[in-house]
């Protein structure tokens, strides 16, 4: 029987870069003194006015681009790699900002191709519909649809304070002092019998 491909999606945003940091920053700089302080909202809960400087924020021509690496994220390619999965980058293109799309693009470009040159990348608006042996995302939205058709999958979360309360059998948080822990479950992962 064929063996399906041992592929490791790796999510970009709060996972291999540092969105939140910057976007904190940059969010913080443009609010007035009596603002509250950036802060993650949940899809549903968000102020219209937060929606937009957000957006303005992230339109700014090579914003995307200029992200810093997150370790957690890199630490996890790291073991990806030396366990010899076929590496995909898999982040979700925001339907408003074709800015982004691109953005995203010349971070893998510029972070990943020189390391990983035969890394993929798919942008998409639903990252449930595409296959991975393992998923490693920090968003608990984009986990659960991830899991939705995927029952027996396994996913790595880094781990930040949005994530902190999730739990799922088949979830590991991954907060830089169990990699250990990571690299067994991914090793499983990739050992199972997958068969089409």
């Amino acid at each position: 029987m064929k063996q399906l491909e041992k592929i490791a999606l790796f999510d970009l945003d709060g996972t291999l870069c540092d969105y939140d940091k910057i976007i904190a920053r940059d969010y913080n700089l443009m609010k007035s003194p009596n603002e509250p302080s950036y802060k993650r909202f949940k899809d549903d809960e968000k102020p219209k006015y937060f929606e937009r400087r957000i957006r303005e924020i992230r339109e700014r021509d090579g914003w995307w681009e200029k992200l810093p690496k997150l370790k957690l994220g890199f630490d996890i390619l790291k073991i990806a790699k030396e366990l010899d999965f076929n590496i995909h980058i898999l982040t979700k293109g925001p339907t408003r900002s074709q800015n982004a799309w691109t953005g995203k693009a010349k971070w893998v470009q510029k972070n990943i191709k020189k390391d990983y040159p035969n890394a993929k990348l798919t942008i998409t608006e639903d990252k449930g519909l595409v296959y991975g042996t393992i998923l490693i995302d920090d968003y608990i939205e984009y986990v659960e649809r991830w899991l939705t058709w995927r029952p027996r999958g396994v996913v790595i979360m880094p781990s930040h304070p949005w994530n902190e309360e999730y739990s799922h059998p088949n979830v590991i948080r991954y907060d830089g002092k169990n990699i250990d822990q990571v690299k067994e479950r991914m090793l499983w992962a990739k050992n199972r019998t997958h068969n089409i």
